[in-house]
């Protein structure tokens, strides 16, 4: 065997196992993320433990003085494992084990350590191949690539395509196809070959009946995790939608949060829609940021006035489920489907920013602001945007989690519209109305309305041939009355891009309730 052929492999690997070591890192914190929310939070945690791990096997290698070959393919064998079963680990955990953390890092710091050894101990083994500066330039150019298409190659085709459980297993199926390889590329290298030989074997063996068993593995995580049957799951590039039934009643979960209950959604879809179309009867133009399930759409089209609704969503699997599964699309009574509706899949700032239309009304059905990237959408900068898209005397109505679990952060959506300047010299404001409403599945829930014109929300009544389930003229103005020990909050801090402040109050206030 030529000294060359093993020197290749060897920077072969390298650009392999970038790739698989920063799989790992990124399934387990998109992991920690769908089960305990808080993107920023889990992607901060497992950087940081992961890489001081890193640091950590790097370390180590300084003890590995013979045996670096042998070293090297039993590193991969463990990395195979640890990582390949990370996902599971994580998953199974989160069901049966009260103690998530404390194994998270566990996994980590495994999985971490070993991936620190890794190119230490290939640099010492490429020494002898050439010389030390074209190895160490060679290494680094090629674990940077590797990293590179893996951040890529992660939520565009595998997170979607393969889910994190059947993604963990291929990669330490990887891990353990190099130390494969190597053990027939270095063979007069090794010491114990035979036994490297077994353990790779049994690894790959155990690891691929890992990745035939994640559907069943994930249906059965889903299944303690849900109290109602799962009719479907999917892992878009964006997020894990689950829709459960139990009798007549349908939810939809994304990310492991309940989006709606399908035997008290109308409350809350009247409620965001009529007010403001009430208060607005002349409105022709209406635009729905969000609502990719159509439900929002379905109010809206209940208004014969009504010329053209366009939808914007950012996830074409939302919108494609709800538009073509009849269990589903029956719930909006075929709204995507309808020749007034226009579908937009685009994120909702971006297409604000690329747009040159006006709108009468404009509906943000948008997730909670739960994290950093979703309260950009609830700041000052993107109201003044959606401002800029209201013809005179339009109005805006966005969801505002619930006043009563979060008031701080209800609060402060409401103050967030009341500071946005708007007009031509920037010197207006909007006249802001919050209101709320009672829904079983979620308790009392709050919305803003903000108008460029002053409404008298005590005199706003409704169509008399708009069906509606929940709401009547005598219902409607109360909505924008509040109890006294949920009233106004007057100390709460508007919700700016450089400052999103509203994250914490989100947090700080359902964590009140163990949310």
């Amino acid at each position: 065997m030529s000294q060359r052929f093993p020197g290749i492999f060897l920077l072969a690997a390298v650009f392999v196992i970038a790739v698989c070591g920063l799989i790992y890192e990124l399934i387990a914190a998109s992991l920690s993320s769908y089960l305990l929310g808080g993107s920023v939070t889990q992607f901060s945690i497992v950087i940081g433990v992961f890489l001081s791990a890193m640091g950590l096997g790097s370390y180590l290698t300084r003890f590995v003085e013979k045996g670096l070959s042998d070293a090297f393919i039993a590193i991969q064998i463990g990395i195979g494992l640890s990582g390949g079963f990370s996902a599971g680990i994580l998953l199974f955990t989160f069901v049966a084990l009260p103690a998530y953390l404390p194994v998270l890092v566990g996994v980590l710091t495994v999985t971490g350590t070993l991936v620190g050894m890794e190119i230490p101990i290939l640099i010492r083994i490429l020494r002898s191949q050439e010389a030390l500066r074209l190895t160490v330039s060679n290494v680094l150019a090629l674990d940077y690539l590797g990293a590179l298409l893996a951040s890529c190659a992660f939520p565009l085709f595998f997170v979607p395509y393969l889910g994190m459980l059947r993604t963990s297993f291929l990669f330490g199926m990887i891990n353990v196809g190099v130390a494969a390889v190597g053990i027939r590329v270095m063979a007069h290298m090794l010491g114990n070959k035979r036994m490297l030989a077994i353990s790779a074997a049994a690894s790959g063996i155990v690891l691929a009946v890992g990745f035939a068993g994640s559907g069943m593995f994930t249906s059965f995580a889903e299944n303690v995790l849900y109290q109602d049957d799962i009719i479907l799951a999917r892992q878009t590039p964006y997020q894990r939608i689950v829709v459960t039934r139990w009798r007549n009643d349908v939810r939809m979960f994304i990310d492991g949060g309940l989006q709606f209950s399908s035997v008290d959604e109308h409350r809350y879809h009247e409620s965001l829609v009529h007010p403001a179309l009430s208060a607005l009867p002349g409105a022709a133009r209406a635009l729905i940021l969000g609502g990719g399930d159509g439900m929002a759409a379905r109010e809206v089209l209940k208004h014969p006035g009504i010329q053209t609704i366009d939808l914007v969503d950012l996830d074409a699997e939302v919108v494609r489920l709800f538009r073509e599964r009849p269990a589903l699309a029956g719930l909006s009574d075929n709204a995507l489907s309808n020749p007034r509706v226009r579908t937009h899949i685009q994120d909702a700032g971006k297409f604000l920013e690329e747009s040159v239309e006006f709108w009468d009304v404009i509906f943000l059905d948008l997730p909670d602001p739960n994290n950093l990237s979703l309260a950009r959408l609830y700041t000052k900068s993107f109201y003044k945007l959606v401002s800029q898209h209201l013809n005179a005397g339009g109005i805006a109505v966005t969801q505002a989690t619930s006043p009563f679990y979060a008031p701080e952060a209800f609060w402060c959506v409401a103050k967030t519209w009341t500071e946005t300047k708007i007009g031509p010299e920037g010197g207006d404001s909007f006249y802001v109305y919050p209101y709320h409403v009672y829904v079983p599945s979620f308790g009392d829930w709050g919305f803003v309305m903000a108008s460029k014109r002053k409404i008298d929300t005590g005199m706003l009544k409704l169509g008399k041939s708009i069906p509606l389930k929940f709401l009547t003229d005598e219902t409607l103005p109360t909505l924008f009355i509040f109890p006294k020990d949920n009233g106004p909050i007057q100390d709460v801090m508007s919700n700016r891009l450089d400052d999103e402040i509203l994250v914490k109050y989100y947090r700080q206030g359902w964590r009140r309730f163990g949310s």
